[in-house]
């Protein structure tokens, strides 16, 4: 990963889709496109776009398997920027708590099990 800057991390963290996808990532650890197309409640495309961006920066990871592509946090992340995280995950519980319900209601539609 190159070196992140504060400036990056929070210019890539200001879009709310963004942040939905880290904050999910975080909490459930990897998942397939169409899993958090599904939680995020956003066109499969846009979704697609907004990964790439979070990859090209260094913040996710993704492997193939199959047709499907997996992400997950970057366990290259700066301390700082992981501590963040945190903190954003614990106040944002709320709404990761709908984000895990939008997607556990979603399993079986697509590559999930």
């Amino acid at each position: 990963m190159s070196q992140l800057t504060p400036l990056q991390f929070f210019k890539l963290l200001s879009d709310e889709t963004r942040l939905n996808i880290m904050l999910l990532l975080r909490e459930t650890g990897e998942l397939c496109v169409c899993g958090i197309t599904t939680a995020i409640q956003e066109a499969q495309p846009k979704t697609s776009r907004h990964l790439a961006m979070l990859r090209e920066s260094g913040l996710l990871l993704d492997r193939r398997e199959g047709k499907w592509i997996h992400y997950r946090l970057s366990p290259h992340l700066p301390i700082w920027a992981d501590t963040i995280l945190e903190q954003i995950s614990a106040c944002q519980f709320v709404e990761i708590a709908r984000l895990a319900k939008r997607l556990n209601q979603g399993k079986g539609m697509c590559c999930q099990q």
